[in-house]
């Protein structure tokens, strides 16, 4: 099936989301914050966060590649860590319930973004497309996106297509500054007539949404 303009780069995004036990999830956090530091140091991390709303006991990690050679030499040298293998995966581990990881591309029409401040909230969009990707669906989604981003009350930090993983699958990470801004910002574009019509033109590829909302970590970038 066609799935739209192509890449114009080989740069690439590797999303891992685990399930960490209940009674385990602060022990995680903190350990996460206190030697993240060894993984840095090999390769760049976008985001780190963990569920308040709409899953529990998830964190969600973004990790940048420039080629799947990249990605391959960071795995092989984080094999060969001492310090990230005993003082971090061996403890953390144990912790874990479940474990998933997609590689994605921001669509041709995203870059990557940040917020314009620290100390806000994040929300984690999924968007499960009928197939046929981009082609398909692509101008469609990307004017309800717009739509969204004109209203002036949220900001879209960015917008991941899956390569590997659930495919025809569209993330959707956005910032704003509280929960309640967002809810507010949400019933006034549920009002707003671009807004509807957009939507409504977009939801015809649509089979499934979830929304997440995320608040970053100490050790994340985008905070």
């Amino acid at each position: 099936l066609a799935t739209g303009p192509r890449q114009h780069n080989s740069i690439f995004y590797e999303i891992r989301t685990y399930d960490i036990k209940p009674a385990k999830m602060k022990e995680f956090l903190e350990m996460v914050n206190k030697y993240f530091h060894f993984r840095t140091a090999h390769s760049e991390l976008v985001g780190f966060w963990y569920s308040e709303l709409g899953a529990m006991n998830k964190v969600f990690h973004i990790w940048k590649y420039d080629n799947f050679a990249h990605r391959t030499a960071v795995r092989q040298a984080l094999a060969n860590d001492k310090d990230w293998q005993e003082k971090f995966i061996s403890a953390a581990l144990p912790l874990m319930e479940k474990q998933h990881n997609e590689v994605a591309y921001l669509v041709p029409w995203c870059q990557l973004g940040k917020p314009p401040k620290e100390g806000g909230v994040y929300e984690w969009v999924t968007f499960q497309m009928k197939p046929g990707g981009p082609a398909l669906w692509g101008e469609a989604f990307q004017a309800a996106i717009n739509a969204h981003i004109n209203t002036g009350y949220t900001r879209l930090i960015g917008v991941f297509h899956t390569e590997y993983g659930l495919l025809n699958t569209v993330h959707v990470l956005w910032w704003n500054e509280s929960p309640d801004q967002r809810a507010a910002g949400r019933h006034s574009a549920h009002e707003d007539a671009r807004v509807v019509a957009a939507v409504r033109n977009s939801v015809r590829f649509l089979e499934s949404q979830q929304n997440v909302l995320l608040i970053p970590l100490q050790c994340s970038p985008l905070k």
